[in-house]
């Protein structure tokens, strides 16, 4: 079975989308993620929205090496949430081809979550995006069985979706028979990356590690053939490997591949299993 390989966002966080799409191509990827909207004020994100110069850049770059692009990133759902202020995301996701939009959930009244993520499904969904969903501890929605009740509450959406990360899966209380329990079709997609597992950390030790300091698979001490295992086969893998540290002192091209590479290996030791 060939499972298509995709380097995230935050593997290509250095490049610009153009850039991103060529070294994408160089490693050997199918699929790219880019963050046209940024996560959080002075984080680095890619000029696409209101660009229409780098927007036919990118799109020239995926016609010449046939690289992809899977998921734009993001939209957090908070308590002032408003569907349509991410039109301009849908509309550069759906003229890249993108098939998914990262989500985080970020308001704590549960019930207006769901009628929000209700709300951003529906005005998603002429551009042809799914709304994965990614649990992280830190967040109201902090593990699977929240994003999946979640989704439940929401009124299951054709476009919905979950996106698991085996960082998030191994720093929350989210098992291996949680990942089997959510529904096939509500999975598009699954990152992998390394760290320590654990549910001792600080919030701050959390987005520290999942922004600036992700181990390379076989690294650290997640159990990454059980979470590989317990996940479909064919779904697309999305590498979201981050060392701001250990970045400096290699290029963006040659960090990609050392992690695309790094992502394979755990693949196959999953297979072999």
């Amino acid at each position: 079975m060939t499972r298509p390989y995709a380097l995230a966002f935050l593997n290509l966080h250095r490049c610009t989308a153009p850039e991103a799409v060529q070294v994408a191509a160089r490693a050997g990827a199918d699929f790219i993620g880019l963050r046209p909207w940024q996560n959080v004020p002075g984080s680095p994100y890619q000029r696409l929205i209101g660009e229409p110069a780098i927007l036919r850049e990118t799109q020239a770059a995926m016609r010449d090496t046939g690289v992809r692009v899977f998921d734009v990133e993001i939209i957090r759902i908070d308590a002032g949430f408003d569907a349509h202020r991410w039109d301009a995301l849908y509309e550069v996701g759906a003229a890249l081809g993108a098939k998914a939009v990262t989500v985080a959930g970020d308001d704590a009244d549960e019930s207006r979550l769901c009628d929000s993520y209700a709300r951003l499904c529906e005005a998603m969904a002429p551009f042809g995006l799914t709304a994965d969903l990614e649990f992280t501890p830190w967040t109201p929605v902090p593990d699977a069985r929240t994003a999946l009740r979640v989704i439940e509450r929401a009124g299951a959406p054709a476009n919905a979706g979950i996106l698991p990360d085996p960082l998030h899966v191994a720093r929350s209380h989210t098992t291996l028979q949680d990942l089997r329990d959510i529904p096939r079709h509500l999975l598009h997609y699954l990152q992998i990356c390394d760290g320590e597992p654990g549910l001792h950390f600080t919030t701050e030790q959390l987005i520290h590690t999942a922004r600036c300091e992700r181990l390379l698979p076989g690294e650290g001490r997640i159990d990454l053939r059980g979470y590989l295992q317990a996940l479909p086969a064919d779904l697309p893998l999305s590498c979201e490997v981050v060392h701001l540290e250990r970045e400096r002192a290699i290029g963006p091209a040659d960090w990609a591949a050392q992690c695309l590479a790094a992502c394979r290996r755990a693949v196959e030791d999953a297979e072999r299993a």
